[in-house]
């Protein structure tokens, strides 16, 4: 298959204004040039999603759904070469590519399946001076702006409920990983989707476009994953039209190993919880907290399984941890991992960035960090793991919500009830029991505090989508 690295605006592959290089950050290759979108291209992407809208909120949900249905099977057939695809532009391995492909895939079938079940309500107002009726109708063209670690997972989980819903799109990706997205929205032109309901840009300069884009009466909502500094920025834009806006940004997720956790299966989880696409996710766990009385045992065992871990380029089948995105992100977890140090850490395995071409860094696992270390308040976004001691649940459940962040929590503990307890107390918008991975298409996606606003996935993505009409009237 060929890469498609046009913008795609009115159903038509338009080659942009300009080119923008696509590395592979394992050797910095160039992989290939994507359309750059300048003012009047964004215009027209706009204009085309508005065109298209009112014959798109007609269609039939079944229709709707049958596309998206087509587009995952598709998504399907053509897995691996997705996966090399991601794996190239991000630097992540294969496994982890590939598993990325298959839960991407996943939200165009549950939103195929969403798109037939947007239930109303129809009763007599309690005063039985009237009936109520309620029901949903398309919010209109929409803005989805994803970011470079999850390329296909965070386009899907925008597009699916958004298609679903009846609402043309404008997909804005991150300019890293491009090509992966445009080759999603390949997918969908295939899998029936007509012309004008999804478009593909890449403004340059992006703040600007972006803000003109926000401020065009014709878009209506604004579904965005990204840095908390740049949602904020993006909330300010959209408040000065009062658009929907649906926020996914960062996370500092607390890992939970208490007194009575089994260790082995927490190591197992931390592996999944702090490793999966090599630690840059907003789930990521970002802070150990680990009862005195299994540290020592928990760091060991967790430091052995991260010193195992093979560094090389994604797409070598042989790697278990590839290249982060660019070197400017290495380098800043380089920097997070020597300040710690400097504050008092030991790195027990890993610690310094390898010699040699590739954004490179090793799994690290730093002991000895004091509760008040700097990078507790960091989104460390890369391959390391800062483990702190603490005495009692209480302290951990303390230290775990002192942060301005609430996406996603981990807790191991032998005691369900226990752990059940701990998750009723800790402030975020998800929360593993003794589980590494809990993202599923068919649960409800979010945080609380600065981790955003608004659910994607299960039944409340496609309402971000939707607006509700109460009808009152008598018989």
């Amino acid at each position: 298959m060929s890469i498609v690295s046009d913008m795609l605006i009115g159903g038509e592959w338009l080659p942009g204004s300009s080119r923008l290089p696509v590395h592979d950050p394992s050797d910095g290759s160039v992989i290939s040039e994507i359309a750059v979108a300048s003012e009047i291209e964004c215009e027209a992407a706009v204009t085309a999603a508005a065109d298209a809208q009112p014959s798109w909120a007609a269609t039939a949900p079944r229709q709707r759904g049958e596309i998206l249905r087509r587009a995952f099977e598709l998504m399907t057939a053509e897995a691996e070469y997705l996966a090399e695809l991601i794996s190239k532009e991000n630097g992540k391995v294969l496994a982890d590519a590939r598993g990325e492909v298959t839960y991407a895939a996943e939200f165009f079938r549950w939103f195929s399946e969403e798109a037939v079940r947007t239930p109303g309500d129809y009763r007599e107002a309690p005063n039985g001076d009237k009936r109520i009726l309620v029901t949903h109708y398309p919010i209109g063209p929409s803005l989805l702006i994803t970011p470079w670690n999850f390329p296909a997972a965070m386009a899907t989980r925008k597009l699916g409920p958004a298609l679903a819903a009846g609402c043309t799109t404008i997909l804005k990706p991150a300019t890293e990983t491009a090509l992966t997205a445009l080759a999603i929205v390949d997918i969908l032109q295939r899998a029936g989707v007509p012309a004008g309901v999804v478009n593909v840009i890449l403004p340059q300069p992006v703040g600007e476009n972006i803000n003109r884009i926000l401020h065009d009466p014709r878009i209506r909502s604004l579904s965005f994953t990204g840095s908390t500094a740049v949602g904020s920025i993006l909330l300010r834009q959209g408040a000065d039209r009062v658009i929907r806006c649906s926020m996914e940004l960062g996370g500092n997720a607390p890992f939970l190993v208490l007194s009575d956790a089994d260790v082995d299966a927490a190591v197992t989880g931390a592996m999944l919880a702090k490793m999966r696409n090599g630690g840059a996710a907003c789930t990521a766990a970002n802070r150990f907290f680990v009862a005195r009385n299994v540290e020592a045992e928990f760091t060991e065992k967790f430091a052995s399984a991260m010193g195992k871990l093979r560094l090389g380029p994604g797409v070598h089948p042989d790697t278990d941890l590839g290249a982060l995105v660019s070197n400017y992100e290495r380098d800043k977890v380089a920097d997070l991992v020597s300040d710690a140090v400097a504050a008092g850490a030991t790195a027990v395995v890993g610690g310094s960035t390898p010699e040699g071409l590739g954004a490179f860094y090793p799994a690290t696992v730093l002991a000895g960090v004091a509760q008040d270390a700097a990078i507790l308040n960091s989104e460390i976004f890369g391959p390391v793991a800062p483990i702190v001691t603490v005495d009692s649940d209480d302290e951990a459940i303390e230290l775990a919500n002192n942060t301005n962040f609430g996406l996603i929590s981990y807790v191991y503990s032998g005691n369900l009830g226990r752990a059940l307890k701990a998750a009723e107390r800790i402030e975020s918008g998800m929360v593993a029991l003794n589980r590494g991975v809990i993202s599923d298409p068919a649960a409800p996606f979010g945080g609380v505090k600065m981790s955003g606003l608004g659910r994607e996935g299960g039944f409340d993505g496609i309402h971000e989508f939707l607006e509700k009409k109460y009808i009152g009237f008598d018989l």
